[in-house]
Parts: structure tokens; C-alpha cells; sequence
């Protein structure tokens, strides 16, 4: 299947092991959701966690083990933020676009990956407002953007 937004159709990335037995790894699943729930409270999304607990804590997968994503994890502890985390990345890369294109006004390939970002927004929205993780009245407006990561 081809990219978003280029003809390319590349298979490259990070595959999970096929074993799923680690024998190195001496963590339990309490102590791993209790893990998950430590880096939560100092701010750490959901991605950052897993990265973390792969690279220190040598825990290769988490949802393996626990039978349960980190996502899933911090949505029983009600430690979720408001917006998902996919949707908040963009709307920063719109802030920092929107800001360079405020220096550079002719600079017409940051205003393609403006209108580029601004369209997988609009569809990320459609799809979390379908799926009850936004709510109905929720809507993008770039002017507010700002206002709403800031």
C-alpha cells in the first residue's frame, strides 16, 4: 500500500520479536503496569513510557506481557490526557509551521506540509470523534491551535 502523501511504497521498520518468551526479563505484570504508571506521573506520554521501559528496563513488549497496551493502562488509572497523543504532535508541528511561514512567507514547501499536516488533523479528528475519544463538539481551527497545546 502506498504513503499518504507521496507515491512511495516502502515495508521498512522495526519488527517484534517472533519469540515471545523472554527469559532475561525478571518483571512481573503488576510491576510493570506500577512502572508505567511511575513514568505517567512525571509526564512521560504513552510512546515515551514504552521507549523508556524498553531502553532502560529491558522490557521488549509490553502488551506481551501484561496482555494490555500502556494506552490501555493509563486509561484504568484515568491518567489519559485530553487529547490523543498523534493528534497534540501534529498540532505542534502546525504551531512551529505556522510560525516559520510568519518569517518566511514565500516559502511554499513549508505551506504544503502545512496543508499536508492540517489534512491528517482533520482526518484524525473524524476518526477519534467516531470512536468517542473526542467529543462531538470538538473542532480544529488553526487560528486556535495555540491556544489549545500551549
Amino acid at each position: 500500500m502506498a504513503r499518504m502523501h507521496s507515491r512511495k511504497k516502502g515495508k521498512s521498520g522495526s519488527k517484534k520479536p517472533v519469540n515471545k518468551t523472554y527469559t532475561w526479563m525478571s518483571y512481573k505484570p503488576k510491576e510493570i503496569e506500577l512502572l508505567v504508571l511511575k513514568l505517567a506521573k512525571e509526564g512521560k506520554s504513552a510512546s515515551e513510557a514504552g521507549i523508556i521501559l524498553r531502553d532502560t528496563y529491558g522490557i521488549p513488549d509490553i502488551k506481551s506481557i501484561t496482555k494490555k497496551s500502556v494506552s490501555a493502562i493509563l486509561k484504568e488509572k484515568e491518567l489519559l490526557p485530553k487529547l490523543p497523543e498523534n493528534l497534540a504532535q501534529l498540532l505542534k508541528r502546525v504551531i512551529s509551521l505556522q510560525k516559520h511561514l510568519e518569517e518566511n512567507k514565500k516559502d511554499m514547501t513549508a505551506k504544503r506540509g502545512l496543508q499536508l499536516t492540517e489534512s491528517k488533523i482533520r482526518r484524525l479528528v473524524k476518526y477519534y470523534k467516531e470512536s468517542g475519544r473526542l467529543p462531538e463538539e470538538w473542532k480544529y481551527d488553526s487560528s486556535r491551535v495555540r491556544l489549545l497545546i500551549e
